[in-house]
Order: C-alpha cells, then structure tokens, then sequence
C-alpha cells in the first residue's frame, strides 16, 4: 500500500483541510480508492477528531509531525505520494491525482468512469503548469485565489478574483472536441428540427435563453460518463446537413469545464468553487449574477450521482443555485483583483530580421560570445567496465546516437565529479531515462543522486534500470520543477529544454548549489510569470538599446546549429547560442556565482554543446 502525505493547515489553533489537501480527498471517495495509506502532516497533537466529517470513510488515516517524513518526502511539496520502498516520489497536485486515478484503474479496470477523468489520449492536466495556462489556471490560480478569498472576504466585496474571471471567460468559449464535427451536425439537425416545430400554429419556443441543458451536448456527456453505454447506431444525417460546411455548423457548448466530458479539472475545480460560492453567497450574494456560466457548471456537475456520493462523503453540503434566481442589481460591476487591475498587457510584436544587427549592436559595446576552456577535454567514463544497464547503448538509440549520448554524458560527469565531495545531494533535473542520474550514482557511490521529471514513463524506466545495479543511493521525484523545495548541492541538467534550463538556473541559485547544465531548445525561451529576458545586465549596456523582441531573434537563430545547416549559419547559430548563455552567465553572477560557459568535447557530440558550470562564491 502507497503512503500519500496531505496538509493540514492550522490557524490559533483551528485545524483545517487547504484546498489542495480537500481535492484529493474528493478525488479519494469519487474513485472508491482505498489503496493509499493517508497521512495528514501537521505540527499539532490528535487533529483527527477536529476532521470527522472532512475525511472519506474506509481510509486508511494517520497524522504525522513534519519533522517525521520520509527524506524524498520532506523535499517536496505536498501533495505526495510515496510507494514502499521510499525511493519512488510523486508531488504536486495535479501529479498525485492522476496517479491516484491510474492505481484506480490498475485495481479496478471496468472503472470506466475512473478511466474517462484522464480525458482525450489520458493528458488532461499532464502539462505542467510553467507551460499550459490551463493546468497553472486549475491547480496553482483558482486554488490560490480562492484561498485568499476566504481568508478576507469582506475585504473583497464586488472584487471577482482574476482566475475566478478567467474561468467564467473559459466556460464561454467554443468547445473543441476529437469527434466535434459528428455532434456539431447533430446539433444542427436538432435546431431544424425545432424551428420546423416554431413555425408551426400556436407553438411557443420550449428552451430557454438560459436553459442548462443543452440537448446534444448533455447527451454525448452523459453517454461517455454510463457504465453500460453502447456506441450509437451509424446513421447518416439528412443530405442537407451532410452538405454543410464545416465552418458553418453551430458551436458546441460546455458542460463540463474541458468541454462536453467530465474529467479531472472538474475534480479540482468542485471543492474550490464550492467553498468560493459558499463565501459569496454569505457576504456578497448579488456577485452570482456575474457568473452565470459557473453557477451553470456548478450545478451540471450535481447531476452526477458520484459527485454527490463523494461530495457527501466529503462533508461538502453542495448548494442548490440557479442561473434563473433573480439577483439585485449592483450599484456598478463588480472589480477584479489582483493580475487583473493591471489591465491588459500590451503584445509584444515579434522582431523583424536576422541576427547580424543585433550581433553588430552587441559587439559596438564589447559584448560576445565568450567560452571558457574545457578543463578536462580528454576525461571519458570507462564505460567498458560498467554494468549494462549504466550504459546509454542499452536505451532504444541508434549505436551512432548511443556513442554522441556516451560523449555528452563523459562531459557532465567530468564536471559534477569536480564539483562533488562525499555526502554530496546532486540532482538530476528533468532527467528523463535516467542516462546522466544513473551514471552518477553508479560513479560517485559516497554522493546522494535524486532524478526529478515530470513524465511517469521515463522515470520508471530509470527506476527499473537502477533496481537492475542494486543502487542504494539514489531517489526519484516525479514531480514540476518547482514542486521540489528541498536542499542539495548540486544540480545537473542534460539538454532541459527551453526555460526548464532557466527554472533548473533559477532553483540551484535558491539552494546556494553548484550546477552543470547543457541548455537546448533555445527557440522555445519566452517570456514567463517566473522569467522575462534577457535576464542580465544586456538591458543595461548605455548606447545599447537591447531588449525582448532582439533577444528571442538571438534565441531562435541559437537553434540553427544542426549539422545539415550550412557552415557560416551554424556559425552565426554557435555564436547566438553564448550570447544566450552569457546573458543566464552573467544573471546568476549577479546572484554571488562564479559561472564558466564552455563547449562540450567533442563539439560534434550534439549540435547544442554549450554547458554552463557555476559555484557559488559567497
């Protein structure tokens, strides 16, 4: 049985359930998962009794002091989830619960209810949060906001939360689905078939403008969500609707929060929209009109007898609104807060042109590419006396790419075995397999490797291949980046993509560790709520006006190094490339680092050979 570690909040002595920690209950009951002991983390003595009612029956429930978790545990943010053998730990909210609904299915496979959460091809809510809007919106917006919300609410009177607003504006959209072009034509059979019924005598329109449900949608939803649904009969629709263009037939419209599909967003968002309206209801009730299309979510979702089993279960006493409940009018609309006072952000149109008048400005005020020497060009691993299963060749790669895998590792390991003294922690970020983590732990067996990655496939194929050498000394996190808190010494990065080389950067700099990192995907660097760039002192440079838009040509022409390019434009790529990789250089100096960007030998072992390696020097 998995341990799974949920918090508990406590305020002059009130204990109480964080959003986080209700939402995987929630997810708990709706599964009928009982294959999780649950411990709830905390700082006081015998909580349990002020939790009766919160905590589903038939759960295994524990409590537990902070300073009593597991090592892999305490290094995170909880939510988590460890299985036996404390080597093997999932983190953060959106990650816990898809595991939660994966065990479910694995326990019980004609859990097709369980199955259908994971929605289209299983990746509802699978991009992390620094990239998907809509998963940073479900499991770190809405659950903040609404957080904060209850902490004040009469201080946010007529004050809608900025992810509150967003939501309402998402549930407004157009719904997009795998197989919307069938339904959207069944739609549209159904509209003639009710304006033949209109202009019939005496016959009176029976929807309603704000009517909550919308015939073929509700239908397709609901079929997906019954046990015993059987596919429909293939029929052909009447010729007229078969002849109609595409981009003419009506819109689908939601009802369910991804769309016409019940999945695991609507999981997250019940617990926090309930206590949200709960508020709202209490102190400022005329604020429901401003959100109709969420009240008609919230009672879409109380259609669904397992949501309110769990819902029971969970002690949520879930309200009876209505759409059509006339509401005073306010004096004037309500304000948003927070991000959305700022108004709207101005778009930054994209540079035009190449790289060569940004590269002539830098180097007019004495900025270059600068690499420092290798300071071990000929250090390899000996990989001929290495058990198989450490060796890069023993993956699904070709023997050429398995060799330029073997030369990229040779160059990290040289500059982590510099660095690394014994009782050393080094993490592998984004580690993927496995290939970089796996040779450290094998190599430097006095050291504590730990392997961080998002995708649950690539992990646990690291994880077989370290229980194949008998490692003792190595944790894997499945986790976010920024799900992981805990302390370490140094950090490792082959080929993080993008801003993950950034956010990599920016946690070995919290930490106060070392780090060596191969940065790749430079095209991908944009803008984020963590990062703007350039993030130096590029910015600052007199008679040197540089800034956003210069910078992304820089980055996108970094990624032009492939070997089939051209020789001067692989060049002019190679150069774009340090000036990306001075600008992060010189942002951790500021940060009291001492940083060495260099090429990895051979230069032929990727085409994004840059690796930067920083220690700290105060």
């Amino acid at each position: 049985i998995e341990s799974l570690y949920l918090e508990v909040s406590a305020v002059n002595g009130a204990v109480s359930l964080p959003l986080h920690s209700s939402i995987v209950l929630f997810l708990l009951s709706y599964t009928e998962c009982s294959s999780f002991h649950v411990y709830l983390v905390t700082d006081q003595a015998d909580i349990l009794p002020s939790l009766s009612g919160l905590v589903p029956g038939g759960l295994a429930v524990s409590d537990v002091r902070r300073d009593e978790l597991p090592g892999l545990v305490r290094m995170c943010r909880l939510p988590a989830a460890l299985e036996p053998g404390a080597c093997f730990c999932r983190a953060g909210l959106a990650v816990v619960l898809r595991h939660i609904i994966q065990r479910t299915c694995q326990l019980m496979p004609g859990r097709r209810d369980v199955a259908s959460l994971l929605g289209f091809k299983n990746t509802c809510l699978k991009a992390c949060a620094e990239v998907s809007q809509w998963t940073r919106l479900c499991e770190l917006d809405i659950p903040s906001a609404v957080e904060e919300h209850l902490r004040s609410p009469e201080d946010q009177m007529y004050r809608l939360p900025a992810a509150i607003l967003n939501l309402e504006k998402r549930l407004g959209e157009p719904v997009k689905v795998h197989n919307d072009d069938k339904i959207r034509r069944q739609k549209l059979q159904q509209q003639k078939k009710s304006d033949s019924h209109l202009k019939g005598p005496n016959t009176e329109m029976e929807s309603h403008p704000n009517e909550s449900h919308p015939g073929v949608e509700l239908s397709a939803a609901l079929a997906k969500l019954s046990a015993d649904a059987v596919s429909a009969p293939a029929t052909r629709e009447r010729s007229d609707i078969r002849k109609v263009k595409t981009t003419d037939l009506p819109e689908l419209e939601h009802v369910f929060a991804e769309g016409l599909y019940f999945t695991l967003t609507d999981v997250v968002l019940l617990p926090c929209i309930h206590q949200y309206l709960i508020s709202l209801q209490k102190h400022t009730p005329s604020t429901l009109s401003h959100l109709p299309l969420l009240l008609r979510w919230y009672q879409r979702v109380q259609e669904l007898p397992s949501v309110l089993r769990a819902a029971k279960d969970c002690g949520m006493a879930l309200l009876s609104l209505s759409t059509a409940d006339p509401c005073p009018p306010q004096p004037e609309n309500p304000q948003p807060s927070g991000a959305e006072q700022e108004g709207p952000k101005l778009k930054q149109e994209p540079f035009i042109g190449g790289p060569r008048p940004t590269l002539t400005k830098l180097q007019e005020n004495g900025i270059d590419a600068v690499y420092s020497a290798h300071p071990c060009p000929t250090w390899t691993v000996d990989w001929e006396s290495l058990p198989a299963a450490v060796n890069p060749t023993e993956g699904k790669m070709s023997d050429a790419r398995a060799v330029r895998k073997q030369q990229q590792l040779d160059n990290l390991v040289a500059m982590v075995t510099e660095l690394a003294h014994p009782g050393h922690t080094v993490v592998d970020f984004c580690s993927g397999g496995g290939h970089v983590g796996i040779v450290l732990a094998y190599t430097l067996p006095k050291c504590q490797v730990i392997l961080i990655e998002n995708k649950e496939e690539s992990l646990v194929r690291a994880r077989d291949r370290s229980a194949q050498l008998g490692l003792t000394n190595i944790g894997f996190v499945q986790a976010n980046l920024d799900y992981f808190t805990g302390n370490f010494n140094i950090g490792v990065a082959l080929h993080a993509c993008g801003v993950a080389t950034d956010m990599v950067l920016d946690r070995c700099l919290q930490a106060r560790a070392g780090f060596v990192i191969s940065p790749c995907c430079y095209g991908f660097i944009q803008n984020t709520l963590k990062f703007n760039f350039p993030k130096s002192v590029f910015i600052d440079v007199s008679a040197c006006v540089y800034g956003f838009q210069e910078h992304m040509v820089l980055c996108r022409f970094a990624d032009q190094t492939a070997v089939s390019l051209p020789p001067e434009r692989r060049l002019i790529g190679k150069r774009c490339m340090g000036l990306v990789d001075l600008d992060r250089s010189w942002a951790a100096e500021t940060h009291g680092y001492s940083v060495r960007v260099m090429t990895m030998v051979p230069e032929g072992c990727s085409p994004k050979n840059n690796m930067l390696v920083g220690i700290p020097t105060r």
